[in-house]
């Protein structure tokens, strides 16, 4: 079964830092572009960072350039998202997915994205 867990998630006061984890099962990660999303309350969810399989990024959204880095371990079958300097406004719960097709780069639509993790709530306040 093809599944996608994130963690990390918890309350952080402005300027703070957390590691969010993306840890796939039932498909090998290497293979896949790797996106990270958030939707904060009553907002649509908007698309963070991608990865894709030869380690390039993609930003979805200027606000968190020069804050946020993407990273994947294919031995932990993992992606990481490093948030640093975290502001009020980056309170969300954040999800990650995968490139519905495999070795293919990252999609400029989020409906290229599948296999969806359930969320982790990211609360930034003071």
């Amino acid at each position: 079964q093809v599944q996608l867990v994130e963690s990390g998630g918890g309350l952080v006061q402005p300027g703070g830092s957390l590691r969010l984890s993306c840890t796939a099962s039932g498909f090998t990660l290497a293979n896949s572009a790797i996106g990270w999303f958030r939707q904060a309350p009553g907002k649509e969810r908007e698309g963070v960072l991608c990865i894709n399989t030869s380690g390039g990024w993609a930003y979805y959204t200027d606000s968190v350039k020069g804050r946020f880095a993407i990273s994947r371990d294919n031995a932990k079958n993992t992606v990481y998202l490093q948030m640093n300097s975290l502001k009020i406004e980056d309170t969300a719960v954040y999800y990650c997915a995968r490139n519905r097709r495999p070795w293919m780069g990252c999609p400029s639509q989020e409906t290229d994205f599948g296999s969806w993790g359930q969320g982790t709530q990211v609360t930034v306040s003071s």
